[in-house]
């Protein structure tokens, strides 16, 4: 695909501007053209500009895109679908993102729209459809329905819909329509619907006329005036996602609308490609179809596409190509985005042009996305041409500051007689219409900007009890005051200094926030910051903690809270208040982030490090570390990304947790071991290992004329590390200067007094160690590690149950390429993988299949099937041959034989299958051959437990490839072993891993996740 695609975008709204805007994001799109666009469009930047083109003028359209090589046509609104022109470019072979004309009929004919509901069993209101005024009202007024609800059948701008509140006004919309023309031949048929009542939702969704990619669901505002008073208009404004939808009702909606319509596209041979705009009432009997509009919605587009994180060209050029399924758009569920729609005064009515419209600069510095629609450039002044102006877009965490940020944006901008809502949003806004909805007009609350008094409140009263629990001599940690108050004397000090330390807990937090274990962080939180004074001497009094979040989730704080308490209990200081900070816009949703700050006191004779009595052939004694405490996450996350890991796998330390679970234990505590030992001056130095790790923190305690000399071996590692410096490539240097390697503190100690230390502080509960001693300096290292690296490999390699692998047998029949996957996966030191190929057999002496095995240095056997008598006879041979080389799990890699029932009893539960295609469809061996003649769009691989029914097995890992309209059965195959190569060694792994166990109703038990 080139990088310098050329787009042409057709239209002159806010939808059109939106999707230029989007359009030039792409970094395969070097030029969006826009025909004819309006001022906002000319100016949105250097890809994009617009073009005069009449493309009313199919013929000259497609002159134009064959000359201008243009590379995708995008059409904005409905009357170009209508009257064909995607079916006018596709015949020039000119991909055009839009359907056929059959297929916009869905749009330009409520009646026939109607009609193919009806015919598709597709849920929607009752109705009838007339010619004439008498059949009509008699309708009206005779139907065992609301029949309130009037429609031009035919195209009228948005505006054909008349929602009338009597029978009399419906029978007055009746006449308008047919005997006035009100809407011209739009409305030479009328339908009669029922009046449905709910709430009404737009759900759009990308099609390449079989897969259907659905968009997060919008609210539009159709009605003029607040409180949706007033004529309809083609809205007002329009806000996403609308979140009173359920997945469950999202689910029915994709499955039973937009799906069933794409499907009864195809069936009656309308070729439909783009854009598939549902507007839905949510019934008490489930939703129902209200329309269908054949193209994006306006002003729905610019919110929606606010929030796609996709590259929209490669999603629009994968629903020409049929591809959709392998490129379906990603959207941000993090934010909301609210549009507000600004109008020229008499708007839906005859309005002035050319009024100069203010402000624009100033709106956009508020963070805001100004999309144009009814504008020009007139003389260097942008001047309003339309009745929908502009559209002002906020995209914030959450919809109130959405809103709160789109009303000071449409507010900043001035023409004459402007106008536009400021309930945008409402419904969802006030959760339901009463009082609250004139507050969010009329007054703006402190909730409304994001913040949530309430909570914070129902938060200090769930963490008053356990903070409570944390009092000590000094003082008793109640909450609620403006500070705190602590009593040394009472403490028992004498002659006291202050010692203050502040600290975070750095991107651990991450790995919290992808858990959602909480309750840990803030012992975290507490063990930097005391371990740091302690450094000093010093006994930790009282601590306060800041935390800081997107929305405030008081269940998340307060098992943080809880957290950070339990850490002042260990450490034996008060918790004595803290800050909780609710910033919406400053961080993302519900992520947060803490800070620490503690203050201890030490006596002036017992401050530490005491430099002048520390000397060569001093004893250097290591405190275990829990783990990797709290530094160097950022690096640990890279190296899970960059290897394709998750949190949330069964940990490698086989400790029956999740990886991520083993990561976040909290960092070691060492106050109540060290302070008794310190007070008997015992001690003379001690240093908290945090970030810099041995190297750097070390010489932080040290006088100039020493240095140490350290021994990995005498000191036990905790298996992390050996495995982060396996898996992540990482050098001894690298490691002893990121993470504390299984040393959380380090302390100086007499060597006469190292033995009677030692044991205090194991009786203590530590686990330590004399892991060196203190040197002369000679101008070289402060800090001397030998033997790290053989440290940190035997830390790895010496925990229980990861060097016992599961011995694997793997039949085969031909080339072996499958085989070939699973060697190199399970042969790669950095998967860790739970299994070893111990021996393949093949039925055919001299495959391919057999070498590869060979070269890898792995056993082979061939047991040819012609020379049994029998299927079981060989089947028995096969087995005795796995047993005998102890095999525990056999797989069938391109294996062409059909297992006995007896062998595969045996082997129940222990034997795996990969197969071309995505099961239960297709099954046997000539899958592909079977997908193409179903003309499905999608195909694979699924790798099953192996059972006597062939290919109906419980199903561990599948995935996905598309199915090109030229496929052959050599191109699919070949497609389809690329993901074979990667599924089949994820099934393996599971296997062998314990993670999944096949139970004895034919059921998957899944063990860690």
């Amino acid at each position: 695909m080139s990088m310098s695609e050329k787009v042409l975008v057709i239209g002159s709204g806010g939808r059109e501007h939106a999707l230029a805007w989007k359009l030039s994001q792409s970094k395969e799109v070097g030029e969006v053209l826009v025909a004819p666009g309006n001022a906002g469009t000319g100016a949105e930047g250097e890809k994009v500009r617009n073009i005069v083109l009449d493309v009313k003028k199919f013929e000259d359209v497609s002159t134009y895109c064959t000359s201008n090589k243009i590379g995708l046509v995008i059409v904005g609104p409905e009357d170009p679908l209508a009257n064909g022109i995607a079916d006018h470019l596709n015949s020039k072979d000119i991909a055009c993102f839009g359907p056929s004309l059959k297929g916009a009929e869905i749009e330009a004919s409520k009646d026939f729209a109607k009609q193919f509901m009806n015919r598709h069993e597709i849920p929607t209101a009752r109705f009838k459809s007339f010619t004439e005024i008498e059949p009509a009202c008699k309708h009206i007024n005779e139907a065992d329905y609301k029949a309130l609800v009037v429609k031009a059948s035919g195209l009228a701008a948005g505006k054909g819909v008349i929602v009338a509140e009597t029978k009399d006004e419906a029978c007055k919309a009746v006449k308008n329509i047919l005997e006035d023309k009100a809407f011209g031949a739009a409305g030479d048929t009328v339908v009669i619907e029922e009046l449905l009542e709910g709430e009404e939702i737009s759900v759009l969704a990308f099609t390449d006329g079989t897969t259907v990619a659905v968009m997060p669901p919008a609210q539009d505002h159709k009605r003029l005036e607040e409180g949706d008073n007033g004529p309809n208009t083609g809205g007002m404004g329009a806000f996403c996602p609308y979140s009173k939808v359920t997945e469950e009702v999202l689910k029915m909606i994709k499955e039973q609308i937009l799906q069933k319509t794409v499907d009864g596209m195809r069936k009656e041979e309308r070729k439909y490609v783009g854009v598939l705009y549902a507007g839905i009432m949510l019934t008490k009997s489930g939703p129902k179809v209200l329309e269908f509009n054949c193209r994006f919605g306006d002003p729905e587009t610019q919110s929606i596409l606010s929030l796609l994180k996709s590259d929209l060209y490669k999603v629009c050029k994968a629903c020409t190509n049929g591809t959709l399924s392998s490129s379906l758009p990603d959207f941000d569920t993090q934010h909301s985005s609210l549009g507000i729609v600004m109008a020229s005064g008499g708007y839906p009515g005859s309005y002035q042009k050319g009024v100069e419209i203010l402000g624009l600069d100033e709106a956009c510095k508020l963070g805001v996305k100004v999309f144009h629609a009814g504008t020009a450039k007139k003389d260097d002044k942008i001047v309003t041409s339309g009745g929908r102006v502009l559209v002002v877009v906020a995209t914030e965490t959450d919809l109130y500051p959405a809103y709160n940020r789109a009303l000071q944006g449409a507010g900043m901008i001035k023409f004459d007689k402007a106008f536009y809502r400021k309930d945008i949003g409402h419904n969802v806004l006030s959760d339901k219409s009463g009082p609250e909805v004139s507050q969010i007009i009329n007054g703006m609350t402190y909730k409304d900007a994001g913040v949530d008094i309430e909570s914070g409140n129902e938060l200090v009263e769930s963490i008053k009890s356990v903070v409570k629990a944390t009092k000590r001599p000094g003082c008793d940690a109640t909450l609620g005051m403006f500070g705190a108050i602590f009593d040394m004397k009472q403490a028992g000090f004498k002659d006291p200094l202050l010692v203050s330390g502040t600290d975070g807990v750095g991107t651990k937090l991450k790995i919290a926030h992808i858990l959602g274990h909480h309750d840990t962080i803030g012992i975290d939180l507490v063990a930097m910051c005391v371990n740091d004074i302690l450094a000093h001497g010093a006994e930790p009094l009282f601590f306060l903690d800041y935390f800081a979040t997107g929305k405030l989730q008081v269940p998340t704080a307060a098992d943080v809270i809880k957290g950070i308490a339990e850490g002042c209990k260990q450490a034996g200081c008060a918790l004595v208040g803290g800050e909780t900070a609710e910033m919406p816009g400053l961080y993302q949703g519900e992520d947060y982030d803490l800070a620490g700050f503690a203050v201890g006191a030490v006596e002036r004779e017992d401050v530490l490090p005491r430099l002048q009595d520390i000397k060569p052939g001093d004893s250097v004694i290591g405190l275990c570390s829990s783990g990797i405490h709290s530094n160097g996450f950022s690096l640990v996350r890279r190296i899970i990304e960059k290897k394709e890991l998750r949190f949330d796998m069964p940990s490698p330390f086989k400790t029956g947790k999740s990886l991520g679970e083993d990561l976040l234990t909290p960092t070691r505590i060492y106050v109540k071991s060290l302070l008794p030992l310190i007070k008997e001056k015992k001690i003379k130095a001690f240093s908290h290992i945090t970030g810099g790790g041995l190297t750097e923190n070390i010489p932080r305690i040290l006088p100039e004329h020493v240095a140490v000399s350290l021994d990995a071996k005498s000191w036990s590692i905790p298996s992390v590390f050996g495995w982060l410096a396996e898996i992540g490539r990482i050098s001894e240097s690298e490691m002893s200067r990121t993470y504390n390697c299984g040393l959380g503190g380090v302390i100086i100690v007499n060597r006469s007094d190292a033995t009677d230390v030692l044991n205090k502080l194991k009786s203590a509960g530590e686990d330590a160690a004399i892991i060196g001693s203190v040197d002369k300096y000679t101008g070289k290292q402060r800090v001397k590690v030998k033997n790290l690296e053989v440290a940190l490999v035997q830390s790895w390699r010496h925990v229980p149950g990861v060097s016992r692998k599961k011995r694997v047998g793997v039949l085969i029949s031909g080339s072996g390429t499958n085989l070939q996957s699973l060697i190199d996966y399970t042969r790669d030191a950095s998967n860790n993988s739970c299994a070893e190929i111990v021996l393949v057999i093949s039925n055919k002496d001299g495959v391919q299949g057999l070498q590869r095995a060979t070269a890898a240095g792995i056993n082979t056997k061939v047991i040819n099937h012609k020379d049994y008598t029998s299927r079981e006879e060989f089947d028995n041979a096969v087995h005795l041959s796995l047993e005998a080389a102890g095999v525990e799990i056999v797989c069938l890699a391109g294996f062409m034989r059909i297992l006995s029932g007896e062998f595969v009893k045996k082997w129940r539960g222990r034997m795996l299958n990969i197969h071309p295609s995505l099961l239960p469809s297709f099954k046997g061996g000539n899958a592909h051959k079977l997908v193409l003649e179903a003309n499905v769009r999608i195909s694979g691989c699924t790798v099953h437990f192996v059972a006597e029914e062939v290919d109906a097995g419980a199903i561990l890992i599948q995935e996905s490839v598309p199915v090109f309209p030229n496929d052959t059965e050599t191109t699919l195959s070949e497609r389809v072993k690329v993901v074979e190569h990667k599924a089949f060694p994820k099934a393996l792994e599971l296997l062998a891993s314990d993670s999944i166990v096949l139970k004895d109703d034919g059921k998957l038990e899944w063990k860690h996740f």
